[in-house]
């Protein structure tokens, strides 16, 4: 099972936080220091797996992608496989670059709703739903559609409004 998805800027500040297992929220800004300790000590050219046991507790590990100014992180147990998980990244990545037009930090900052509704599409309650990017974007453009065509529905039928446009 996934137990958490986060992608934090190379100062250490977390961008998105979702924990799929209950954590105290007292207990997230901890949680991101100490991953943050982690990978911002990691050599370039190293592997990108980490035992995690000391942070989130026996069994677990992450897998993580430095691209620019952020760290993608995807923590996991032993149920699922290292390699599905490091694939899992790159097409988060890759779709959030086909959302935003090569994704970077200020992106991800003002478009949080987007980002969080492209994480929804590939996890829910920790299990990996969906894989393909294409079908990612499908869904996430669906969902911007009904969204604008909701917004600029009116709620005051046009004989009211038509009255107070006089």
């Amino acid at each position: 099972m996934i137990q958490a998805v986060m992608v934090i800027s190379t100062l250490g500040k977390p961008r998105l936080l979702k924990f799929y297992n209950f954590q105290d929220p007292e207990k997230h800004q901890e949680l991101v220091r100490g991953v943050f300790q982690l990978l911002s000590a990691r050599p370039e050219g190293v592997s990108n797996f980490v035992e995690t046991n000391a942070i989130f507790g026996p069994g677990t590990k992450l897998v993580y992608k430095h691209l620019a100014t952020l760290y993608f992180v995807f923590v996991f147990d032993s149920s699922e496989n290292e390699l599905a998980m490091l694939d899992l990244v790159q097409v988060f990545v890759e779709t959030l670059n086909r959302c935003f037009k090569n994704v970077c930090e200020l992106d991800i900052v003002f478009n949080f709703n987007k980002l969080h509704t492209v994480l929804d599409e590939m996890i829910l309650g920790g299990q990996v739903i969906e894989t393909s990017s294409e079908q990612i974007m499908k869904s996430v453009e669906e969902i911007a559609r009904l969204e604008k065509q909701s917004s600029t529905t009116s709620l005051i039928p046009k004989s009211i409004s038509e009255r107070f446009r006089r």
